[in-house]
């Protein structure tokens, strides 16, 4: 059981929370453009380095597609909720997306339906993302409606994305990178469309490194091992290890910030890492067939 519940897709998937967690840190220290030419600037970095491995470009266009249109989806839904809405609501309705894997592994995946176990972690995840982002000052308004619809459509696409991800024709990592080219490069099409000139003469050096450090870990490196995780990896159990992310978030910017830890954050590790756990060690999990990637 152990070398079940912690094989390569498990330690895929902690990979890429660990990179996404250091996310927020970098991206709320680049204020010099617009968040949607950031998504562009950093996709497009993210895809320079498959341009070498442009041989291994091979895919079915579905897969293009859908990829292309969940990158590129996901980040312009969640800039925008963050501009109709307080971000802190707008991102913890966003952080429903580890929920959204859960409730749709059964209905896009045969043979994997939810055990006892997968719906109380996810309970669980879901209650300690809520205290690691509120403060209790959370008040949803109905004039920032529109905000937390758009923010809940980033968490439906990206949830979806990372299920149907199984279903999709199989194809090479470099594919992804190739990806990510494509979808920051109509993200900046958008932009120049949108907002006028790229104002790439007014970045410092600093926000450069900042959004290079971006392109190779949290929004680069991470999505080539999401895609690994979920290719070869249970859904379930990755969308409940998912909900590390926002703690791990809020945990590195209480470092980079200064600030102490207070028990509302002990309270939501404890309960994050025992859903985690509870969804790792569940006895559904232990007693399910090995999971057929050729036929997914």
């Amino acid at each position: 059981m152990t070398r079940r519940c912690f094989d390569r897709s498990t330690l895929f998937a902690l990979l890429t929370i660990v990179l996404w967690s250091s996310l927020a840190a970098l991206t709320s220290r680049v204020q010099s453009v617009s968040p949607l030419v950031l998504v562009g600037l950093v996709l497009f970095f993210c895809g320079l380095g498959a341009i070498p491995l442009w041989r291994h470009w091979h895919a079915a266009p579905i897969t293009w597609i859908t990829t292309v249109a969940a990158f590129l989806g996901y980040h312009l839904l969640l800039f925008c909720a963050f501009r109709h809405a307080p971000v802190l609501e707008a991102n913890l309705i966003n952080y429903l997306w580890p929920l959204m894997i859960l409730l749709f592994t059964p209905l896009f995946l045969s043979g994997h339906p939810l055990g006892v176990n997968h719906l109380l972690a996810g309970v669980m995840g879901l209650g300690g993302t809520v205290l690691v982002m509120i403060n209790g000052e959370l008040k949803l308004q109905s004039q920032y409606l529109p905000g937390y619809l758009l923010a809940l459509a980033a968490a439906v696409v990206w949830g979806g994305y990372s299920v149907l991800s199984r279903r999709l024709p199989p194809a090479p990592a470099p594919v992804i990178g190739a990806c990510c080219l494509l979808a920051g490069l109509l993200a900046l099409l958008i932009a120049q469309f949108t907002e006028g000139t790229l104002p790439l003469h007014t970045i410092p050096l600093d926000e450069w490194l900042l959004i290079i450090g971006l392109a190779v870990g949290p929004m680069g490196t991470a999505f080539i091992t999401w895609y690994l995780a979920l290719r070869h990896g249970d859904p379930r159990r990755i969308g409940i290890l998912a909900y590390l992310t926002p703690l791990l978030s809020t945990l590195l910017l209480v470092v980079m910030n200064g600030e102490s830890l207070t028990l509302r954050h002990l309270l939501a590790g404890g309960l994050i890492i025992g859903g985690a756990l509870v969804g790792l060690f569940g006895q559904r999990t232990s007693q399910q067939a090995p999971i057929n990637t050729e036929s997914s």
